[in-house]
């Protein structure tokens, strides 16, 4: 009798661990259950209504999901008195429309805020809210009041479910060079700032970058977006695991690289489910988008930097003492991101994070992951640090 070895291959058991590895993260984070509230939504909606009947003479208001050079051509038709008022009777539209005026959506966004939080005061001064409900309320209610000071500019805002937002460091209208970054899990209104490990949050992110590159090129101007304005997965599950909330940040990714004002230069600086969501992205990114830098990355939807089909340089870099590097690095019907982009068959520029200390040190001031990333931003590409404590990260850039 013939005998036939029927022992699993080798990508047959990886693909097992692949599923044990994200059955047992479910099984010890758990789901966590987003309430949304009606209140945001409901007043969105009443936005909408109302936009859609509203005139400017004889001339209809475009729609929400207008094309942004339209949008913008819009708008300078209208005139800056015009649109104020337009700001101040649609802010929920206004803030997050991808062509208006940068300006225009900070004023309009400040309005939302106020709105939202005259809402949650409501919320925490009534009876109908259990202790952990009204514990949310509360911290909504100060996330609020901080994103309006007057300081802060707002570039998008939804508070719906567990909320949206973008904010603006820097002069978005005059920057030379554009960076956005992309943050990962349990992104949300309430995560978008820390007051302890602050550079784990968008915000600190996107202030420490922002130093980071004054100190690399102090006479350029520079704008950074921590950019906060997709729905993340919430912690290590299942949704985590596959790539539905990836691509439908990426559609959002892409609106706003596509509708950023003026000409500069862009680069992404995407951290961990962040570097899915750019992957996803990449091939529809505009060409202004130069550069794409993914740090403590699971996977990005592809095998090789070929398969991204961009023409950005891509750049990738991991602490040593990153866990996610224990993740396995393979795509499975659905399941999983891809290959691991600091192996050298993926094709990226690695670049070195000496200082990090794991997978959410990235950004701390004084690493070598948040200078190189401020090298990159601001072009300064013989600066850059590579992995290999050589130059080969970056071989063939003009002036490297």
């Amino acid at each position: 009798m013939t005998s036939f070895d029927t022992s699993p291959t080798p990508a047959v058991w990886r693909a097992l661990l692949a599923l044990a590895v994200v059955f047992v993260m479910l099984a010890t984070t758990g789901w966590t259950a987003v309430r949304h509230q009606s209140g945001p939504r409901d007043a969105l909606e009443a936005e909408l209504a109302g936009w859609r009947e509203a005139r400017v003479g004889a001339r209809k208001l475009p729609g929400p999901d207008t094309p942004p050079h339209q949008l913008a051509a819009f708008f300078t038709w209208l005139g800056s008195a015009r649109g104020a008022r337009l700001a101040e009777e649609y802010p929920h539209i206004v803030g997050n429309l991808n062509g208006a005026p940068v300006t225009l959506r900070y004023q309009a966004n400040r309005k939302a805020l106020g709105a939202s939080l005259e809402r949650e005061r409501e919320r925490v001064a009534g009876s109908g809210l259990t202790a952990a409900g009204h514990h949310q309320a509360v911290r909504r209610m100060h996330r609020f009041k901080a994103l309006m000071s007057r300081d802060r500019q707002i570039l998008a805002f939804d508070p719906s479910g567990s909320g949206r937002v973008a904010e603006v460091f820097g002069d978005l209208d005059r920057a030379q060079r554009v960076s956005v970054i992309v943050p990962g899990v349990d992104t949300n209104l309430l995560t978008f700032q820390r007051t302890t490990r602050e550079y784990t949050a968008p915000v600190g992110m996107a202030q420490s970058l922002y130093a980071a590159q004054r100190a690399a090129a102090p006479r350029l101007r520079t704008a950074v977006i921590a950019w906060a304005d997709y729905t993340s997965p919430v912690g290590v599950g299942m949704e985590s695991a596959i790539g539905r909330l990836a691509e439908n940040g990426a559609v959002r990714l892409v609106a706003l690289t596509g509708a950023l004002p003026g000409r500069a230069p862009v680069s992404l600086f995407c951290h961990s489910y962040g570097s899915v969501v750019c992957g996803v992205a990449a091939s529809r990114l505009p060409a202004r988008v130069r550069d794409v830098a993914v740090a403590g990355s699971p996977g990005m939807r592809a095998q090789n930097v070929t398969g991204l089909r961009t023409t950005a340089r891509v750049w990738a870099m991991r602490d040593a003492d990153d866990w996610i590097e224990d993740v396995p690095h393979l795509e499975v019907g659905g399941l999983g991101h891809g290959e691991d982009p600091v192996v050298p068959e993926f094709g990226a520029r690695l670049l070195s994070a000496a200082g990090a200390m794991g997978h959410t040190g990235y950004f701390e001031p004084g690493t070598e992951s948040v200078h190189n990333f401020a090298e990159i931003a601001v072009g300064a590409y013989a600066d850059v640090s590579c992995a290999s404590g050589t130059g080969t990260c970056r071989s063939g850039i003009s002036g490297a």
